[in-house]
């Protein structure tokens, strides 16, 4: 199961890492290619569906393995998440216009007003995110961060959760590695179909780190180079924000790897801790 909150989307191949359609017909996913980019998705409803998905695969006596991603989405399934109300198109829409004119700092200096907890955070390079919590305010009164608290809910299956702890030099010169995998790969030839598919910079979906650059570099902002640096400089801080995040979970068994372990050795680990309890 992917807790990638963009492997959900089609036409998202290259720039996600997808599992391969060979992969796929081997080893049953779930989440991945369940959405076109036009659509809005929330961790809180991928928490409530990924639950359902568990539950039944446990019930034909399978092992689900919940891989990923987003540390939020991983959360909704792990301790529950509040989803909030139904989207009013009309606060919404205002929102949306003050974050084109004024910015994300102004939707962000707001949010600390109305809901602190929330604020500290979000990144103003997600101003989706903030959207969301100024809107749940807005339509019900109480910040989310409440919600949140409140209405969180423990799954009701047993969880065990494992983290891989590269090195940070190591980390980096694999994402380094994967940029230009993925650029040799074809990632800006599945931009330009995207593109020729009418699909904009405007869309959610596509606020994504290697996609943002490419549109960029497409769109005449940056030269090739610059938006190749600048992808691999962003993947390298997306990494450093997950690991805080993922850091502060104190139910996560952490597995120091190094060059020198292969997949199937560290697929042996994970499973003999997964068997001792």
């Amino acid at each position: 199961m992917s807790a990638d909150s963009r492997q959900i989307y089609r036409h998202l191949d290259i720039g996600t890492a997808k599992p391969t359609k060979e992969e796929r017909k081997r080893i049953p996913h779930h989440f991945i290619d369940i959405l076109d980019l036009s659509e809005d998705y929330s961790a809180g409803k991928f928490g409530g569906v990924a639950r359902e998905t568990i539950l039944d695969i446990l019930g034909r006596g399978k092992q689900p393995i919940l891989v990923g991603g987003s540390g939020l989405y991983i959360k909704a399934v792990t301790q529950g998440l509040f989803d909030g109300p139904e989207k009013n198109t009309e606060i919404r829409n205002q929102l949306e216009t003050l974050l084109k004119e004024e910015g994300p700092d102004t939707l962000l200096a707001t949010l600390e007003r109305i809901d602190p907890e929330s604020a500290v955070r979000m990144e103003r390079s997600k101003p989706r995110r903030i959207i969301r919590a100024l809107e749940v305010y807005y339509v019900t009164g109480v910040p989310i961060s409440k919600f949140h608290r409140e209405q969180s809910t423990p799954p009701p299956f047993e969880v065990h959760q494992f983290g891989l702890d590269w090195p940070r030099d190591i980390l980096y010169r694999r994402i380094n590695d994967r940029v230009d995998a993925m650029l040799s790969g074809g990632l800006v030839g599945e931009v330009k179909q995207l593109l020729a598919r009418g699909y904009g910079k405007g869309l959610n979906a596509l606020n994504t780190v290697g996609y943002k650059e490419v549109l960029d570099y497409l769109g005449g902002n940056l030269d090739y180079d610059e938006a190749v640096n600048l992808m691999k400089r962003n993947t390298r801080r997306f990494a450093k924000r997950q690991m805080t995040w993922f850091r502060a979970d104190k139910s996560i068994t952490w597995i120091k790897l190094s060059d020198s372990q292969s997949v199937e050795n560290v697929a042996g680990i994970i499973l003999d801790r997964f068997s001792s309890g």
